[in-house]
């Protein structure tokens, strides 16, 4: 069998044994897992699994015409059933550990900070009943009408677009409610960036509680005026307060960039235990800045954030907006992910194998990604300039003799503009209304013929 550990080789030595068959029967053993040095053993089966995503999610039937071995189908997936989940989450683990250690002291770490990139998104997966009780549809969708939807949290390295937690749960759970496990993975002084739905009071102050940095878009509902010694609700009665920003002036660190005081609400968040929520204090200091896009072709002209680098000399406003406009970048990678890749839908019909397909679908991503790195390295451009598609093809032929200078740089684009529209039409079929054996049972009635 051809394997891919002979091109993971070529991209590091340190980190060729990744997937070596050792290194593999040594996380099974960590982990409780006993096997049978048969033809699927553990290190075959996680090589057979990467070579199934790499072809996109080829059929199970497949696998042992492009792997040379003999085996069923079933017996592949009943190997895949046995084989721990925790086993793949450790070798994700363990790709994400070797990067980062190799990269650690170098352009990635930003005013001596590493870089998180935080985001929630969502994959469908086949209607079936577990899979439906455990995850839930969309609530506009009648049973046996849809597909069982998964949101997920994930967290992605700012400087390699490494995925290095993903946090899964059913479609109703808010990203934010599951954000608080992503403290606990992190180190101190690292920083978080993120969109408008993490810039919640309870969410700053847990991060001020775990020693680590924020940069959030403040969400819209948020008043804010960089009037200098202005009132806040807590000084005006009642009648006076419509308009009025809840936080208080403290100091200005500039144009439009300021320090302020928030004030924790009465009343948790629904995803928050009252003990927790009990523990936080009462008013935590923010920095507030606010910048103004002026790019033809942008949605958006005004933008808000907040931020818990509150030391405006040693953080510049015109660098922390450069950190939360990169931030764009992590929307490129999920779409590589899940469209690229194929994890948008899933095809494991148990709660388990969906999860397990699902971290297969993150160690390739980060195999991938480990490839990009390595050629921005020595082609000497920034790693989100290496194409992502060229790199899952070199990745794809196994092979160590293609050079890593010949991937594809993908030119500087930032003016680049584009609608968010469809040019190839859909099939116009309409939407399936009620189930499938409910309409079949409506057509065989109208041909039957008295």
């Amino acid at each position: 069998m051809v394997s891919i550990n002979q091109a993971i080789q070529s991209v590091k030595d340190d980190l060729h044994n990744l997937l070596d068959q050792q290194s593999i029967f040594k996380l099974c053993k960590t982990v409780g897992h006993p096997w049978r040095m048969g033809v699927l053993n553990p290190a075959v089966l996680i090589h057979l699994f990467v070579m199934q995503i790499l072809n996109r999610n080829t059929a199970c039937s497949h696998l042992r015409h492009l792997s040379g071995l003999s085996f069923t189908a079933s017996a592949y997936c009943q190997a895949r059933m046995r084989l721990p989940l925790r086993v793949i989450v450790l070798l994700v683990r363990q790709a994400c550990q070797r990067l980062d250690h190799l990269c650690g002291h170098s352009s990635s770490l930003w005013h001596g900070h590493r870089v998180w990139r935080i985001d929630g998104s969502s994959f469908s997966m086949p209607d079936t009943l577990p899979l439906r009780k455990y995850f839930g549809q969309p609530s506009n969708q009648l049973e046996g009408c849809g597909f069982p939807v998964a949101s997920f949290l994930a967290r992605m390295h700012a400087g390699t677009g490494m995925l290095c937690d993903l946090i899964v749960g059913p479609l109703v759970a808010n990203d934010i409610s599951k954000v608080s496990l992503l403290h606990q993975r992190l180190q101190p002084n690292d920083v978080v960036v993120g969109d408008r739905g993490f810039a919640s009071y309870a969410h700053l102050a847990l991060v001020l509680q775990s020693k680590i940095h924020a940069v959030f878009r403040l969400h819209q509902r948020v008043k804010v005026s960089f009037q200098p010694n202005r009132p806040c609700t807590f000084d005006l009665p009642h009648n006076q307060r419509k308009g009025i920003p809840n936080s208080r002036w403290l100091r200005r660190i500039g144009k439009q960039d300021q320090l302020v005081t928030y004030f924790k609400p009465k009343s948790k968040p629904k995803w928050m235990i009252q003990t927790q929520y009990d523990a936080m204090p009462n008013q935590i200091v923010i920095r507030e800045l606010c910048y103004q896009i002026t790019r033809r072709g942008f949605r958006t002209r005004t933008v808000m954030l907040v931020s818990t680098l509150i030391d405006g000399d040693q953080y510049p406003k015109e660098e922390l907006v450069q950190l939360y406009g990169d931030r764009w970048q992590m929307e490129v990678d999920l779409r590589s992910l899940k469209i690229t890749l194929g994890m948008d839908v899933l095809h494991c019909k148990t709660v388990d194998g969906v999860l397990k397909e699902l971290w297969m679908f993150v160690l390739v991503y980060n195999l991938v990604r480990l490839v990009m790195w390595q050629a921005s390295q020595q082609q000497g451009v920034d790693v989100e300039r290496i194409s992502f598609v060229d790199a899952l093809r070199w990745l794809h032929r196994a092979t160590p003799n293609h050079a890593l200078e010949d991937l594809q740089i993908n030119p500087l684009r930032r003016d680049r503009v584009e609608p968010r529209v469809v040019k190839r039409r859909r099939k116009r079929y309409p939407l399936l209304g009620r189930p499938r054996h409910i309409l079949r049972q409506a057509i065989l009635k109208s041909e039957v013929t008295p």
